[in-house]
């Protein structure tokens, strides 16, 4: 009989990011495929609904309930310190049990939104440090990666990325950045981001009267800038709402429908902000729980206009026109990726009137990037076929080499 292998995933999952949760359901789709008879948990920072949505068992990744709210009190602060060198043989522990462990894309090794280095990039470091120890491998699957400047954030990153067993990255940028930060990248790949593996939506015309542009999805988000702007992330956040609203109220004065989307939990007040700003009932909000509900939404745009990371992939996955807010490279690059590249506009520095040119823009070369994003899914698709094939001669050879096995059997 042979011998069962124990996956483990792990990363900030179930914890109200649809991208994370979506890389993960990805990932779950190939154990599932290519994998059967693979045992597989999670530890992760919302292990109640990792297992009600996936039904796989789940670990909470940190001992310290309170670890991602501030800490102001004596209490508080010796809670959290205690949870650090608790997690540290919680995690030991945990990994140990596994063959392998996948940390399934997201953006793992970059700074890119506000990040401190004693919260995820330390239970990272924990992660890879015990597969080294323990001889289990650890995979870091499409992730992205960017420069990070504060330097004990980016030693434990560099150090984590190290002692993985195997890497590959969503973006070239990505890999780049790593290879600047001094890890040897000579074996490592780039692939999609894993989302783009998810089933996509049925195609049809986009919802509306007959010969109308079809409604506006515009995806906003609680931006207040990446871990080196701290200093000003008011300032940026207030310009970003103040921008992204006179867009609305823009396509809302030439009679358009505008459906407000997001794609974590703390974005609410960013769409009640809007809604209470330009109060038309031509703006309504939708409510997606993952991402197969944004790809829907997506797919019955006319045009798509996004911030958050996977709010763009949902849209161009689903082959609907996309102008993204970019707040960082991993954006550009992505739209690079898709042949959208014009269609950037920066998210720091909305400006309305550029915004409505280059949307307007977008909506008259629409029919052309319809079909410029047909022949790019193709192409992304096929990659990700690459990658998973990849990923299963890296971490699961033997498993390989049985399923090899019972082919020729079979045949």
């Amino acid at each position: 009989m042979r011998p069962l292998v124990r996956v483990g995933v792990f990363g900030l999952l179930g914890s109200g990011n649809l991208g994370n949760d979506g890389s993960l359901e990805a990932v779950l789709g190939y154990l599932r495929a290519e994998h059967p008879d693979a045992a597989v948990d999670a530890l992760c920072g919302g292990p109640e609904a990792v297992t009600a949505r996936y039904g796989i068992p789940a670990t909470r990744l940190h001992w310290y309930r309170g670890e991602y709210r501030t800490a102001s009190r004596a209490g508080a602060i010796a809670g959290k310190g205690l949870g650090k060198l608790v997690d540290i043989v919680r995690t030991a522990a945990w990994v140990r049990r596994h063959d392998v462990v996948i940390v399934p894309g997201m953006g793992v090794l970059e700074a890119t939104l506000p990040l401190r280095p004693w919260g995820f990039p330390y239970s990272l470091f924990l992660l890879c440090a015990s597969g080294r120890l323990f001889g289990t491998r650890i995979a870091l699957v499409s992730v992205g990666a960017d420069a990070i400047r504060d330097r004990p954030t980016r030693a434990l990153v560099r150090w984590s990325a190290r002692l993985a067993a195997y890497r590959s990255y969503r973006d070239a940028r990505s890999r780049d950045a790593m290879r600047a930060m001094g890890v040897d990248t000579a074996r490592d790949e780039v692939y999609p981001d894993l989302a783009f593996a998810l089933p996509a939506p049925r195609a049809g015309a986009p919802s509306g009267p007959p010969g109308s542009p079809g409604p506006v999805c515009v995806g906003v988000m609680a931006f207040h800038g990446g871990n080196d702007d701290r200093a000003r992330a008011e300032e940026i956040h207030r310009r970003y709402v103040d921008g992204t609203t006179r867009f609305v109220r823009a396509l809302v004065g030439d009679g358009r429908a505008v459906r407000l989307l997001t794609g974590d939990e703390c974005d609410a007040p960013v769409v009640a902000a809007i809604l209470d700003a330009v109060d038309s009932p031509l703006v309504t909000a939708a409510e997606a729980a993952s991402l197969a509900d944004l790809m829907k939404e997506t797919a019955a745009a006319g045009t798509v206009v996004a911030t958050r990371y996977h709010n763009l992939v949902c849209a161009l996955k689903a082959g609907t026109p996309t102008l993204a807010l970019s707040y960082a490279a991993k954006s550009d690059a992505l739209m690079d990726r898709m042949g959208l590249a014009p269609y950037c506009h920066p998210a720091r520095e909305v400006d309305a009137g550029r915004l409505l040119e280059q949307f307007r823009a977008l909506e008259q070369g629409a029919a052309e990037l319809r079909r410029t994003l047909t022949e790019r899914n193709l192409v992304v698709a096929r990659q990700l076929k690459d990658q998973f094939t990849e990923l299963t001669a890296a971490l699961f050879p033997a498993t390989d080499h049985d399923n090899a096995h019972a082919r020729q059997e079979a045949s």
